[in-house]
């Protein structure tokens, strides 16, 4: 291990002043004796006296010989002596020594003659337990190779933070020779680190004494500089036996790969988080607004900083996507996200619009290729490729715009059309880790996409069927007047049940019919329409309303299980009265002025379709200003509130006679009907006239 010399020396200059006394010779116990020429001791050090267990006192004045050596080794002694005293040349080894408790100690012994300004001669004796010597010399020897063929970089800084020493694989991971560390700092050896943090670090370690264990660093040295690399470094205060502070030890460990196995790690793990939160969050409906916001949502911010998704508008018509390689791209946006106000925005094209994409746009050549589109640097070139225009391209750069992704929508071979991600605020550029999971998150979000495009296919196709069948306006009558309305469910497959009918009648009566096929969907639309035909060419042969409803529940009986319910009702403008039949039905509310709304008490009856019951025609007066409300249960029935609430809430709601019926159809649906309702609605109200 190459090292500087004494510790005090601060930046390799002298230092003034006594140093701090060493606490390597307390740890050896080394013990001073003195003979004069006739070998008799003068001097004698305390240390002498834990070495040998003579005083002072007891010591000084005898001869070494005769005190210290058995009478078999004392020629051997005598001889060494006087050949020391003879020649001046020193002598060390090893030698036993009788103890005063009469045992035998094995003594490192370094002698030499002294000479003192009288021309007078002595000898002096250094001595330390052989035992304690050669642990020392092993824990040395352990440390020196320990430290010199470590992997791990070692260093020693003294007190003003200047390299004393450090090994060769601290040498290797620098990329820098041993002595061009000594004597210099941290800062003026590695520049190019974190110095401050490095500084404080072991000044806080001299400080306290508390060591500082596998603290982070990355950055490169000359060893690979065109490389990061990450260590792992520890801080440990150095002191000698005395407890005075010598300076810092530093380790340095090279954990690159364990570190970027952790980012790695940690990447997968946002990848699957994001993962997770994508099927957790897209596709909780089958609104094809609402999936397309999920998925920009969860884009945001984990994925991109702006994030736009984009549909074909063939794929939207309900056509099969049709995109020529040489031709525009007709997109419509669906949704836009962004997680802080930026001009970028204004460069998206709002959710609804529709917009021509040139052939040589990124996005064109995305769902051209139906595949992914990065351009890791945006530059000014990449801007106008990028946007649907000049405005959209400066209001990008304005944004800050410096990395840009699409990937394509496919679900069951189709290319649907693009998730668009773009990066202003995040610093990090987009990288083939990020089109893995861009590509994840599309794919995920394809299949709901698609769902809710065939479902909102499906939808518009049982909600045309059903408003077809439906009166677009109820026909003149005589003596009432009549407002309606439909409003479809909000499940494509809950579409199609609810019916109601106007139907003029001889001798200026008038059929109002309003009925609930029990069932959804296309096939319950259709069923709603056959059974609307059978009641209005019934109504015709002016039967009562009971007679004509079991002849319907004759007919509804034969048609495939299915079952209706049904309220029937003949107004007579010249009697002022109502004839009403139930078939199942929730019963109509009759609203008078100068009373409170009321439920009508007629017979609920059984469903059409049970076949072979009869049903009771109740009569009830209708005077000019009356009103007659029949409706559907989508308007009332919900699966949180009880049907009796909510028949009480209908009843409060038509507190005001005089109110336009048009009005009264808008209010009750507006206060009754619920977003997350399950049910199409029917809503007939007639009011008697003069």
């Amino acid at each position: 291990m190459s090292t500087a010399g004494p510790f005090a020396a601060g930046g390799g200059e002298a230092a003034s002043g006594p140093f701090q006394p060493s606490g390597l010779l307390d740890a050896l116990g080394v013990a001073a004796v003195v003979l004069d020429a006739e070998g008799r001791i003068v001097l004698w050090s305390p240390q002498a006296e834990e070495l040998f267990g003579y005083s002072a006192q007891e010591a000084l004045g005898q001869y070494a010989g005769r005190l210290l050596v058995h009478e078999g080794d004392l020629g051997t002694v005598l001889k060494l002596f006087e050949e020391v005293m003879a020649t001046g040349r020193s002598w060390a080894g090893a030698f036993p020594v009788r103890h005063k408790d009469g045992g035998t100690r094995l003594v490192e012994f370094r002698n030499m003659r002294l000479l003192d300004d009288r021309g007078d001669l002595y000898a002096l004796g250094i001595a330390s337990d052989r035992a304690t010597v050669r642990r020392v010399e092993r824990d040395l020897a352990l440390s020196v190779r320990m430290v010199a063929q470590s992997p791990i970089g070692l260093a020693v800084l003294d007190t003003d933070l200047r390299y004393v020493s450090i090994n060769p694989a601290l040498e290797r991971i620098n990329g820098i020779p041993a002595e061009e560390h000594l004597g210099r700092s941290v800062r003026e050896v590695l520049p190019f680190l974190d110095v401050d943090a490095i500084e404080s670090a072991a000044r806080q370690v001299l400080d306290t004494g508390v060591p500082l264990i596998d603290q982070p660093a990355v950055g490169r040295t000359p060893a690979a500089p065109d490389q990061d690399h990450a260590w792992s470094v520890s801080y440990h205060r150095l002191e000698d036996t005395a407890g005075a502070v010598l300076g810092v030890a530093i380790s340095v460990m090279d954990v690159t790969e364990r570190h970027f196995a952790g980012i790695e790690a940690d990447r997968a793990r946002r990848r699957l988080s994001v993962i997770a939160d994508a099927s957790a969050r897209i596709g909780t409906t089958l609104q094809l607004d609402r999936t397309a916001r999920e998925l920009a949502d969860v884009a945001v911010p984990d994925l991109a900083d702006i994030a736009a998704v984009d549909l074909l508008d063939d794929v939207l018509q309900g056509r099969s996507a049709h995109v020529s390689p040489t031709g525009p791209a007709v997109i419509r946006a669906l949704a836009v996200k962004a997680d802080h106000p930026t001009a970028a925005l204004r460069a998206a094209d709002p959710p609804g619009h529709i917009a021509h994409y040139p052939a040589d746009r990124l996005v064109t050549q995305c769902v051209h290729t139906g595949r992914p589109v990065m351009v890791r640097h945006v530059d000014e070139q990449d801007l106008r490729r990028i946007a649907r225009d000049d405005e959209a391209a400066t209001l990008l750069s304005l944004a800050g715009l410096h990395s840009y992704l699409a990937v394509p929508l496919i679900a069951r071979g189709e290319v649907l059309g693009a998730l668009d991600l773009k990066r202003t605020r995040n610093p990090l550029p987009f990288t083939p880790d990020d089109v893995v999971l861009a590509r994840e998150l599309a794919a995920r979000a394809a299949v709901q996409i698609d769902n809710a495009r065939w479902y909102q296919s499906a939808r518009n196709t049982a909600v045309t069927l059903q408003r077809s069948l439906l009166p677009e306006h109820p026909p003149p009558t005589v003596g009432l007047e009549v407002a309606s309305r439909y409003q479809p469910a909000g499940d494509a497959n809950e579409v199609g049940g609810d019916w109601f009918d106007v139907i003029p009648l001889d001798h200026d009566k008038t059929a109002l019919v309003v009925g609930d096929v029990m069932g959804s969907g296309i096939d319950a639309a259709a069923t709603m329409g056959r059974l609307r035909t059978v009641t209005s060419a019934l109504a015709e042969l002016e039967l009562s309303p009971d007679r004509l409803l079991e002849q319907v529940d004759k007919i509804t009986a034969r048609l495939d299980h299915y079952i209706a319910t049904c309220v029937f009702v003949i107004y007579d403008p010249h009697h002022r009265q109502c004839q009403v039949a139930n078939a199942g039905h929730l019963p109509p509310v009759r609203v008078r002025a100068d009373h409170a709304p009321e439920l009508l008490d007629v017979p609920t009856g059984v469903p059409l379709g049970v076949g072979g019951v009869t049903f009771r025609t109740t009569t009830f007066d209708l005077a000019p200003g009356d009103q007659l409300i029949l409706y559907t249960d989508g308007l009332v029935e919900t699966r949180h509130h009880h049907l009796d609430d909510r028949l009480k809430q209908l009843l409060s709601l038509l507190d005001d006679p005089h109110r336009p019926i048009e009005d009264i159809c808008d209010r009750l649906l507006r206060s009754l009907r619920r977003p997350d309702n399950h049910d199409d609605v029917a809503l007939l109200i007639a009011r008697a006239q003069e």
